[in-house]
């Protein structure tokens, strides 16, 4: 059981203003630098339907990639089940893909704690009746030397990031088993394959994963579930944001400074993902395209870690 009175999760996690990828170096030299730094827009496929009758629960999805992913399977036909801790966000997302004609039903969770992990898709299957595809995205970081976290710290992140899957697959694959089969997609991290300084708590967890993943898709092949890893590069969200000490930040300092970061430490692309563009890839790897793909571990960052290796 978790100890509730370890210390609050925003607390630790706002004392943690570290600059997570050093954006914050070289800012006010860097405004001709950041107005490259934009992205293309995504192509998006006109009239793709894969998910049209399958239910779809995602862990973390009230901001970020979860939420990109939330909106995305929605406009693919998926019934999206989705949780969160923050209900006036959760609430937000789905109001939206309602509001763009999509189904959509937030419930309050917290995947630190068991019960709300089961009660969460214990929704699913009352309001839905199945559960076809599970998305376990839900992740946090903490950024410090090894000797400096607390054990309350190490175990905040490995319990969200590790045991919060593990809970998550744990209720989501009796059902999947019921229903004859489905795809299981984690969110691991391009961490997971190099790493730097000041990031051993969230590495372990994301390397962990990978292991975790391709057990899993060996206990669960001949039932017809197939489970893999996303691994994504560094990627434009409120997390990225908050553990670089710039949540707070204008738009456009933000921009300038996640620009020259991107330049120095992705070789390839020059530039952070989109939410949208790590979501997209999740869909691939949930649908139905590719029924012999299971166990993998498939990284799209950019050429991140193309460099690195």
């Amino acid at each position: 059981m978790i100890d509730r009175s370890a210390p609050n999760r925003r607390g630790i996690l706002g004392s943690a203003a570290v600059g997570t990828v050093g954006l914050v170096v070289g800012l006010a030299g860097g405004v001709a630098l950041g107005q490259s730094s934009r992205p293309p827009a995504p192509s998006r496929s006109r009239g793709t339907r894969r998910f049209d009758g399958k239910v779809v629960a995602i862990t973390g999805a009230t901001s970020g990639i979860g939420r990109a992913a939330a909106h995305a399977f929605a406009a693919e036909g998926g019934r999206v089940a989705f949780c969160g801790r923050r209900e006036h966000l959760g609430r937000s997302v789905e109001s939206e893909i309602r509001a763009n004609g999509g189904e959509a039903t937030y419930v309050r969770a917290d995947v630190l704690v068991e019960d709300d992990v089961r009660a969460f898709i214990d929704r699913v299957i009352a309001t839905y009746g199945r559960l076809d595809v599970a998305f376990n995205n839900a992740g946090i970081t903490l950024e410090k030397p090894l000797h400096d976290y607390s054990v309350a710290e190490w175990d905040l992140v490995l319990n969200t990031n590790l045991r919060g899957v593990f809970l998550a697959m744990k209720c989501e694959v009796p059902h999947m088993i019921a229903s004859g089969g489905g795809t299981i997609v984690v969110t691991s991290s391009s961490n997971a394959i190099a790493t730097t300084e000041r990031r051993s708590a969230y590495t372990a967890s994301k390397r962990a994963l990978v292991g975790l993943v391709q057990s899993a898709a060996l206990d669960y092949a001949a039932k017809g579930i197939r489970v893999n890893a996303l691994i994504p590069g560094t990627t434009d969200t409120p997390l990225v944001r908050r553990a670089a000490g710039m949540e707070n930040v204008p738009e456009a300092a933000w921009k300038i400074a996640a620009g020259q970061w991107a330049r120095s430490h992705v070789p390839g692309l020059g530039r952070m993902a989109t939410a949208e563009e790590i979501a997209a890839f999740a869909l691939t790897l949930a649908s139905d395209e590719h029924p012999y793909l299971t166990g993998a571990a498939l990284v799209i960052d950019g050429g991140k870690t193309a460099h690195a290796g």
